[in-house]
């Protein structure tokens, strides 16, 4: 078999269940199309990639599962609760955290009121805990402690990608959905976030990440899943990856090849 294949969903007896599994899942909007039956697990602990061109519906392949997408046909599984008919709320309280593309970031509330705002499920089901999780997380992050009064618009790429992560976890999630994390952001922010990422995966933490940025993707990632016109085409362990077969999937030609080396530009 290549070390890039297509996807099964056959599983050896003793693998413990997927923290995630989304199967045969058709999606679009008005009369077109997206998604067209895609499938792949992402097993518990791990960070999976989903890779592909412009247009092979990589966010919108995350967005049905975080629930902003209606599914047409299909099944997202969370820890093996059938979460489909649910609302994104519902799935927030199921255990998915989101990290939308663009961060979005609310630019005239504070650091704090983001965070407050992030966590209105916590808030209202245990103020105590939300208050014991927000000190938490100023601790992880430092910077946003310092800046906790300071507007969301007035902060730096890397400080709104940072509270956007941070947001995301303050509802303590099972599965964090990240999309398109390093879109605009410096080189020297990249390698932070990639540090960033793979520390609250360490803790536990299991990651579903969307990105246009291959080296950064396969640096972070366990595994990688390739999207062609909402298909599935590809699916395998990170360090098993064909990088030449991955480059041309990706249209990048053979001799780009190279720069998908996990140890190219950033890493663990």
């Amino acid at each position: 078999m290549s070390a890039v294949s297509a996807h099964t969903s056959v599983r050896p007896p003793s693998q413990p269940p997927p923290l995630l599994r989304v199967s045969g899942l058709r999606a679009g909007f008005g009369a077109n199309a997206v998604l067209h039956g895609v499938g792949f697990d992402v097993e518990p602990g791990s960070i999976t990639a989903v890779l592909g061109l412009n247009g092979a519906g990589k966010s919108v392949t995350l967005k049905v599962i975080a629930g902003l997408v209606p599914a047409w046909s299909g099944q997202v599984r969370l820890d093996g609760e059938d979460v489909t008919p649910l609302s994104p709320e519902r799935r927030v309280g199921a255990g998915m955290g989101h990290v939308p593309q663009g961060r979005q970031v609310f630019p005239q509330l504070t650091v704090e009121e983001n965070l407050r705002l992030g966590a209105y499920l916590l808030r209202r089901a245990d103020r105590a805990r939300y208050d014991r999780v927000v000190a938490g997380l100023y601790e992880r992050f430092p910077r946003l402690a310092e800046r906790r009064r300071q507007l969301g618009g007035t902060l730096s790429g890397g400080e709104q990608a940072m509270l956007a992560v941070a947001r995301a976890l303050v509802n303590e999630p099972k599965l964090l959905l990240v999309d398109e994390p390093t879109a605009g952001l410096a080189p020297a922010i990249v390698e932070e976030l990639a540090e960033l990422l793979t520390d609250v995966n360490r803790d536990g933490l299991t990651i579903l990440l969307v990105e246009q940025h291959i080296a950064f993707a396969l640096a972070v990632a366990d595994r990688a899943e390739v999207l062609q016109h909402g298909r599935v085409v590809a699916s395998a362990p990170v360090d098993e990856l064909d990088r030449d077969n991955l480059a041309s999937l990706l249209g990048i030609g053979r001799l780009m090849s190279a720069s998908l080396d996990p140890d190219h530009g950033v890493g663990r």
